[in-house]
């Protein structure tokens, strides 16, 4: 399908336009969501993990990325459906990626931690794009990208959402209000040599983190300048 036609469709759903992202379907405006699609699109996962989801937002339109590219790639999705039966069913999980027209989701009805202590954790490939936006303490957070952290290739990304907001948070009913405190977490990564870290400040605030260390700083030059060959003149030669 078409993708503005893809996204309208999107967008006529009320819950699609809720939980932070700055979505806004008067002109098909995926928000923060064009960031979340547009690196997917660059970066070419094979593999992508997004952890948590209320309705499905941000799953939906990291797997549309994929999907449009021509490598295609695979997105796991994490979620143990703990604040209502949205992600109970597997029967129903898969028919809601498919009125998407989407078949290249895996979710796994786990929280990180039970996942990081299974056998499909130890056998996941490297991974060139991470979501966190699960359980939103600082201490949660911590444990969704470290988990991850030693499967996240050198140019890949870590996004955190709910980033830059602190506030209580009731959706698992009042009984378990908790606050939310990422921020805290994104403070500890600023002072972390090892890697370097952006703020979106828009919606309720993404932040980017990318792994620094040997070939970080080389970019990757895909398509026909990639295969340029630099002669000794200094003219450009297309390798095949």
């Amino acid at each position: 399908m078409d993708l503005n036609a893809w996204i309208d469709r999107l967008l006529a759903d009320p819950d699609m336009q809720r939980m932070g992202h700055n979505q806004r379907p008067e002109d098909g405006n995926l928000g923060l969501g064009w960031l979340y699609y547009a690196l997917g699109r660059i970066v070419r996962p094979k593999q992508a993990v997004v952890i948590g989801s209320w309705r499905g937002f941000v799953p939906l339109i990291v797997a549309r990325a994929l999907a449009d590219n021509l490598e295609g790639g695979d997105l796991l999705f994490i979620d143990p459906s703990l604040v209502d039966r949205q992600w109970r069913d597997p029967e129903r999980v898969q028919a809601f990626f498919a009125r998407h027209d989407l078949d290249n989701v895996r979710h796994v009805p786990m929280t990180t931690q039970e996942f990081a202590a299974s056998d499909e954790m130890a056998a996941l490939p490297e991974i060139q794009y991470l979501f966190v936006d699960g359980y939103h303490t600082a201490e949660q957070a911590r444990f969704d990208y470290e988990a991850f952290a030693p499967k996240l290739v050198t140019h890949g990304f870590a996004l955190f959402h709910d980033s830059m907001i602190r506030r209580r948070s009731r959706i698992y009913g009042e009984e378990n209000a908790y606050e939310m405190n990422v921020p805290d977490y994104i403070d500890e990564l600023r002072g972390d040599a090892s890697v370097e870290v952006l703020d979106v400040p828009f919606g309720t605030g993404v932040t980017l983190l990318r792994k620094r260390g040997p070939g970080s700083d080389r970019p990757r030059l895909e398509g026909i300048e990639g295969r340029c060959q630099v002669r000794a003149d200094g003219s450009e030669r297309v390798t095949s």
